[in-house]
């Protein structure tokens, strides 16, 4: 449990023994020499070349953690942590962890995450591949700040503080590389106060290769942003598929359309439909994605969502939904009755085709908003434990 302590430095571990003297020193005389009451914790993940043993030497506390994973070991340690702050950093002497003033003095000021800028402070030759330098790192934070609207420049800085706090409660959950993604996210969510100071990064100390895969770690953290996005995930090319199918329907139901010796006709009549109900599938997920995130506690709830809830029910959506099928099922019969016209002949697709693709995407679009409706009644179910569950 957390004591007077104000600092935690907290180092997460795997067989580490080679580096680790060099940061434990640096992070002890850090607080010596400043006057901080602190400790420093070796958060070990399973260490097999006596690592725990030396930090404990050295005058580190060290808490185990069987569960492997960089996120895993952090969350263990911030669980242990004794300090009101938290200064995490890697163990492989890549981070001056006798420089952490700017950390402190930020968490006293009141932010509540301090992020360092690695390319603000500087990146020392040999520190970081280049293919992290100038591409991952680069998109990934650029993701970062358009998705979540966050200052943040430096995503994946490992090197960063907290109020202990309030990022427990944020419930971070990812137990491998992402969790550094998940961190900066859910306090952005969260509104936090959230500051960034320039730090420095040097080449590791290491006598082996890093535990990061840059293409699988990179793609792990992708993976994060978008799932914790609907927005970007389905929503926006969910409304782009819809408007563009839409505006094509509008142009083309009435005729073929020509220009500079190109001519729009039913084939890409046919494409505008398609990418209405592909559309409409993706606005469906967006929607039924943050709803099961805000009622998971995943993601905040806004004031869009809440008065959607107010004004619109599962009622609605049937019946929204009802109109359409029957709409769809008018204009079906409007062709038929249009082919009947030809003694049930053979019609010309141009015609024919030009009744049947708008019917069929009116009447598929109310299937899929009947069943949208009931799906979102299902994700509305408040399920209460009984009082033996409870007990």
């Amino acid at each position: 449990m957390p004591t007077d302590l104000e600092l935690t430095i907290l180092m997460p571990c795997l067989n580490e023994a080679l580096t680790l003297p060099a940061c434990i020193g640096k992070a002890l005389g850090f607080l010596q020499r400043h006057g901080v009451s602190g400790e420093v914790l070796i958060a070990d993940n399973g260490s097999t070349d006596g690592s725990q043993a030396l930090a404990r030497s050295l005058g580190a506390r060290v808490v185990d953690v069987p569960r492997r994973g960089y996120g895993a070991a952090l969350i263990a340690g911030i669980d242990a942590a004794r300090g009101r702050y938290v200064i995490m950093g890697d163990s492989d002497d890549s981070y001056d962890f006798t420089a952490l003033m700017p950390y402190v003095e930020a968490l006293r000021r009141g932010e509540q995450l301090v992020m360092g800028n690695r390319f603000a402070g500087g990146i020392a030759p040999g520190a970081m591949p280049p293919l992290h330098r100038y591409l991952g790192n680069p998109v990934l934070s650029f993701i970062g700040r358009l998705f979540f609207q966050t200052p943040i420049r430096d995503f994946h800085c490992g090197l960063r503080g907290f109020d202990r706090d309030a990022v427990r409660a944020l419930g971070l959950r990812c137990e491998g590389m992402e969790f550094a993604s998940e961190m900066v996210v859910k306090a952005s969510l969260q509104k936090l106060r959230i500051a960034e100071v320039p730090t420095t990064l040097s080449p590791d100390g290491r006598n082996r290769p890093p535990h990061l895969r840059s293409w699988r770690d990179g793609w792990r953290h992708l993976r994060f942003l978008l799932l914790f996005s609907p927005r970007w995930l389905f929503l926006y090319p969910g409304l782009l598929l819809t408007g563009l199918g839409t505006l094509g329907l509008a142009v083309l139901v009435p005729g073929a359309l020509s220009f500079g010796g190109l001519t729009l006709d039913v084939h890409t009549l046919l494409y505008a439909a398609g990418a209405v109900l592909c559309g409409l599938q993706l606005l469906s997920f967006a929607l039924f994605a943050k709803v099961f995130a805000v009622q998971n506690g995943i993601l905040p709830d806004n004031d869009f969502l809440a008065g959607l809830r107010r004004h619109v029910n599962v009622e609605t959506g049937l019946l929204l939904g009802l109109a359409l099928l029957l709409a769809g099922i008018g204009l079906s019969v409007h062709s038929v009755v249009t082919w009947e016209g030809n003694d049930f002949g053979a019609l010309d697709p141009r015609v024919g085709m030009r009744l049947v693709i708008p019917a069929l995407t009116v009447l598929l679009v109310g299937i899929q908003v009947l069943f949208a409706s009931m799906l979102l009644g299902v994700l509305g179910l408040r399920v209460h434990a009984r009082p033996a569950d409870v007990a």
